[in-house]
């Protein structure tokens, strides 16, 4: 149980980062946000070094090419949920989030040259179907449309970085992952941060700092949950981020999902299932 523990536990850390960064998003600009949860996450990485020489693993790489392509897109996918996040509830932008996988299949046949059952490709279709359900109403009743594009632009940054791990996989150790991501997307965001820099209060300094601890944590907690279980084991549970986003969006907004918000849910998950069984031999 140490994995699907692990993963649900990642889940929740994620799912407070969000409801966070949500919360920070009406005083501070996307590149402040992101740009202290990256340096938090390097100070912890070179604390947790500096106390115990090597945890993590290396920090060197033979493929930086892939690690810069990887950063991009996890700088992508903070910058994307950050601005959509900022106008729909957490359960709404989840629900894009949760097209990922069928972005991956997409991904891994165009750019690896896998190939896939035409059920996979029919069941993905089904699961965009169910998120264009879930935004009707939104967008009927004047809706932000540039919203949804955000979480879109940051579900398929977020698809960007699975197809990269894949090809990323013999190299092991979360130590380099967090520095080539942290680092590169920092020095990005450094000048858009000084540019329109406000300078937080004490308890706003906390939070943004506490950002960086969220992102950390859940960075490990996922690693740590897919090399105790395997994919087809956890994938299932992946789903119950929903749950958290419900819960913190009723919780500190006082928002409950729209009946259309849960029949979109309804399809994404049983497409994003059907298509996980569609692809076993």
């Amino acid at each position: 149980m140490q994995g699907p523990l692990l993963l649900l536990g990642a889940l929740g850390l994620f799912a407070a980062l969000d409801a966070n960064s949500k919360l920070l998003a009406g005083s501070y600009s996307v590149a402040q946000v992101v740009l202290i949860r990256q340096v938090v996450m390097l100070l912890l990485l070179f604390a947790a070094r500096l106390l115990r020489p090597g945890v993590g693993g290396p920090l060197g790489t033979a493929h930086p090419l892939l690690h810069l392509l990887r950063a991009g897109g996890m700088l992508g996918s903070a910058v994307g949920f950050f601005l959509a996040l900022r106008e729909i509830p957490l359960a709404e932008g989840y629900l894009v989030y949760f097209t990922a996988p069928f972005m991956t299949l997409a991904l891994a046949a165009l750019v690896l040259g896998e190939a896939l059952p035409r059920a996979v490709w029919l069941w993905s279709g089904v699961g965009f179907l169910g998120v264009l359900v879930a935004m009707a109403p939104g967008l009927s009743a004047g809706g932000s449309l540039l919203a949804y594009f955000y979480a879109l632009l940051g579900t398929m940054s977020y698809a960007t970085v699975l197809t990269i791990n894949r090809r990323l996989r013999d190299e092991p150790g979360i130590a380099r992952l967090i520095l080539w991501s942290a680092l590169p997307g920092g020095l990005v965001l450094l000048p858009f941060t000084l540019w329109g820099w406000v300078a937080p209060g004490g308890w706003d300094l906390f939070w943004l700092s506490l950002n960086g601890l969220l992102a950390g944590g859940a960075t490990i907690c996922l690693a740590a949950a897919f090399r105790r279980a395997s994919v087809a084991q956890l994938a299932p549970l992946e789903f119950s981020a929903l749950l958290w986003a419900v819960l913190a969006d009723f919780a500190l907004w006082g928002v409950l999902p729209q009946p259309a918000t849960l029949a979109g849910a309804a399809i994404v998950v049983v497409a994003c299932l059907m298509s996980q069984r569609a692809q076993r031999p």
